[in-house]
């Protein structure tokens, strides 16, 4: 029996070609594409730099395995080689920071990009070779090093209330209680899923009979595209939420705003760098290094505190929509044993 012959890319008509590049578009995550426009651009302008040529598809396996070699090895001690002289020029063009031996995780991201590419093309990718396999495994190993936490610190609730008590009564100090409450009682929301929220989102129909609302996540890191549950949040922090949306009179359109100067909220949704800015805003009111904590901080700190307040790591996990009981498991672990309730059972 004959096997069959792949499709190739090139064969496909300019109407197939595009309903599947739209396909692509509308159903992959928009973070991840921006990931990989930023990746190949940078794969792209590498090769141009080392070998002065254009990418092409499939890839060859001798290019492959420079990538990998030129990205796995600190560029500060070799001065003169061509390694060294690429990675300067990348630097120069804003596309490297530094000489230094990039992350796994980094090198591991780009390859992973550019073998989206070529599964896209149909096409086999040249880092499934035996050869290019090895010498991955052997750049994670010789490039190992310890794994630094996301957030300096995790924000506990009372970090949470130190911060919350610098909100005072301005429509952004309204905005900005709400946006910490709802990203640390939620479940330690993302701040791309917090800015990404819609009025739409936001479900009250429970909240006058129960303070209850219902959170819409459509789509997160860790689940696709409506397959995320509905999230309760209660107390304080849905009270917090329902005085935003009251006093900016959301009706529609993004939840989270932008206030301008004269104090009013601006059509436009924040962007996701407008929970950092918000965050060392409020640690330096509260007297704070502004450095003492990221926006991870809000998911590190709901499940840390999940961790000293005794709620069971599959129950956090259901709000925190973490896939990994390994991945969440470890804020637990970082809890210090003195204060495991469990030492309390006989008090």
């Amino acid at each position: 029996m004959t096997a069959p012959v792949p499709i190739s890319f090139s064969s496909l008509s300019k109407d197939e070609e595009q309903t599947l590049t739209d396909l692509y578009r509308r159903g992959t995550p928009a973070n991840t594409l921006r990931a990989w426009e930023r990746d190949l651009a940078y794969i792209a302008a590498w090769k141009a730099v080392v070998f002065g040529q254009p990418l092409v598809w499939p890839e060859d396996e001798r290019i492959a395995l420079r990538f990998v070699l030129d990205h796995s090895i600190d560029l500060n001690d070799r001065p003169g080689t061509n390694a060294h002289e690429a990675a300067m020029e990348l630097i120069a063009a804003g596309l490297r920071r530094s000489l230094d031996c990039p992350a796994p995780s980094t090198l591991d991201r780009r390859i992973a990009s550019w073998r989206a590419f070529h599964r896209i093309r149909n096409l086999p990718s040249p880092f499934e070779a035996p050869l290019l396999r090895q010498a991955r495994a052997k750049a994670r190993k010789a490039a190992a090093r310890p794994e630094k936490p996301k957030s300096p610190r995790p924000i506990t609730r009372d970090v949470l209330e130190t911060l919350l008590a610098t909100c005072d009564d301005s429509l952004r100090g309204i905005r900005d209680r709400a946006v910490l409450m709802l990203g640390f009682a939620s479940g330690g929301r993302r701040r791309s899923e917090i800015t990404g929220l819609k009025r739409d989102d936001i479900d009250l129909s429970d909240f006058d009979e129960r303070g209850l609302i219902w959170l819409r996540l459509l789509e997160t890191k860790t689940t696709a595209r409506g397959a995320a549950p509905r999230l309760p949040v209660k107390g304080r922090a849905a009270r917090a939420l329902v005085h935003w949306i009251e006093a900016a009179r959301i009706d529609s359109g993004p939840l989270f705003r932008p206030v301008s100067r004269a104090g009013r909220p601006l059509p436009r949704p924040l962007a996701p760098d407008a929970i950092r800015i918000i965050l060392r805003a409020r640690l330096k009111a509260a007297g704070l290094p502004e450095d003492y904590a990221t926006p991870h901080g809000l998911r590190s700190g709901f499940l840390t505190q999940a961790a000293l307040d005794g709620a069971p790591l599959q129950a956090a996990m259901k709000l925190s929509l973490h896939r990994s009981v390994q991945q969440a498991g470890r804020y637990y672990a970082d809890v210090e044993i003195e204060q495991n309730p469990a030492t309390d059972l006989l008090e």
